[in-house]
């Protein structure tokens, strides 16, 4: 029995110790390989935030875009890992006296080429200020201004937050697909309500839609979330879209998040609500599944136990394409992977169907747009039969015959 027992043992030891050798070379090799990876920074500045929401469910996270920029960081290192590339995120939030150009001074010292910025339109364009003189790149994710890609461009900054043409472009085109040309336009009393409104107007008149009648929703102040909140909403809603002329679609203007989202289900016709309230455009929704789609909602839910935003995935599209340039060019060195992106040969997969490229006259990044009701996934546009010259996704935004842009 003691003999069995030593061969056995000494059977089962054997490969054991192939293995631990195996594992011991493996990791050699593994460490010596890392002590060879680029390091590529990228920095992100976001303002601080505690913006109200209409429903409790659409509070943001502490993290919302961060957390899709960090799960981009994963992507780019997995792919890298291969081509001896590392990425590291640097995180800097910017409160309402902070200045933000000393933020991205920051990160440039931190070594970050790349500076992702997701802040006000005055925010990007300081940014874009103290970026310039250090030959930084911005990414612009969360300003939809159409004026940071029209008169107020500039040739260090890449936009890939659509603008507000592009979603109402990418909505208009949905209703005068389905017929719905006659609008009553109800709009906030704020200016970025006004500007939506501006971009509304632009894409009824682009794609033959009629604006029936605009009516204006004043914000008070008023507080909805009382004893007698839903009994004030219910009676002021009908009032406000009552004795309009024959409309197919009620459109709001309303990025103020005051009033649009009770309008479904309390106008006084039985009218669809769309615009801010109701069928809204966007870059993304948790409950999107198309294209693989699927794949990265659980990766981010598994690492955040959250659902993904628009803002996660505008940064995460941010991130990832400059993981994409790097990985394509085999280089870390900024001026070549800003180079490529800006190239005919750049092209970026990021699950809607379509690949997405820069539009060269005003840096745009060229994209689609989902149509969501708040449960599914309505459509996305550009719609069937609205065609281009060069690209459809042109059809959504000012074109290049349109722009105001002259980059340096």
């Amino acid at each position: 029995m003691a003999v069995k027992g030593r061969r056995g043992t000494g059977l089962r030891g054997f490969p054991l110790f192939l293995l631990w050798l195996g594992l011991a070379a493996f990791s050699s090799a593994t460490a010596g390989f890392s002590e060879d990876l680029t390091e590529i920074r990228i920095g992100y500045v976001h303002a601080a935030s505690s913006k109200a929401r209409l429903s409790l469910m659409d509070v943001p996270a502490d993290n919302d875009g961060f957390a899709g920029a960090q799960l981009a960081i994963d992507d780019n290192n997995t792919t890298g890992h291969f081509v001896k590339q590392h990425y590291t995120l640097i995180d800097k939030t910017v409160r309402r006296d902070d200045d933000i150009a000393e933020a991205v001074g920051a990160l440039a010292d931190a070594g970050a080429a790349f500076v992702v910025v997701d802040v006000d339109a005055d925010g990007v364009l300081k940014a874009a200020e103290a970026a310039k003189p250090r030959g930084l790149t911005i990414l612009n994710v969360g300003a939809t201004d159409d004026r940071l890609r029209e008169e107020d461009c500039r040739s260090e900054v890449l936009h890939i937050a659509p603008t507000r043409s592009m979603l109402a472009d990418g909505l208009a085109q949905y209703l005068v697909w389905k017929r719905w040309r006659k609008w009553l336009l109800v709009v906030g009393s704020h200016d970025s309500d006004k500007l939506f409104a501006d971009a509304l107007r632009r894409s009824a008149k682009r794609f033959g839609a009629k604006v029936v009648e605009e009516r204006e929703f004043k914000d008070t102040g008023g507080a909805r979330r009382t004893d007698s909140g839903i009994v004030e909403i219910q009676r002021q809603m009908p009032v406000l879209t009552q004795g309009a002329p024959d409309y197919d679609v009620l459109v709001a203007a309303d990025e103020s998040e005051v009033f649009a989202g009770y309008l479904p289900y309390r106008t006084w016709d039985p009218r669809p609500v769309a615009g801010s309230g109701g069928l809204e455009p966007t870059t993304w929704d948790a409950a999107f599944d198309q294209w693989g789609a699927v794949q990265l909602q659980s990766r981010f839910v598994k690492s955040f136990r959250r659902l993904m935003t628009p803002l996660d995935m505008q940064a995460w599209t941010a991130v990832r394409l400059v993981g994409e340039a790097a990985a394509r060019t085999n280089s870390a060195d900024p001026a070549k992977l800003i180079a490529f992106v800006k190239s005919p040969d750049f092209s970026l997969a990021a699950f809607k169907g379509r690949k997405l490229t820069l539009r060269d006259w005003n840096l745009q990044l060229r994209q689609p747009i989902l149509l969501f009701d708040g449960r599914n996934t309505v459509s996305v546009s550009p719609q069937e039969g609205f065609l281009h010259q060069s690209s459809e996704l042109d059809t959504l935004g000012v074109d290049r015959p349109e722009t105001k842009c002259k980059l340096n």
